[in-house]
């Protein structure tokens, strides 16, 4: 008997360091995004992904 998911819930934690040395140093990434929004940008690509190969089927 198959089953069907109707609903996808996320949720995520993002814990910076206390640190105020290593707070400057890794708060910029390459691009000059920060950790917390390069986190977001994978979760958005993933979720896509998953709607995406969902509407091939």
């Amino acid at each position: 008997m198959p089953i069907e998911i109707r609903e996808l819930i996320i949720k995520a934690t993002i814990v910076q360091d206390g640190n105020p040395a290593s707070h400057n140093s890794n708060s910029v990434v390459n691009n000059g995004v920060s950790p917390s929004e390069e986190v977001i940008k994978i979760c958005i690509e993933k979720v896509l992904e998953i709607l995406k190969e969902r509407d091939e089927r």
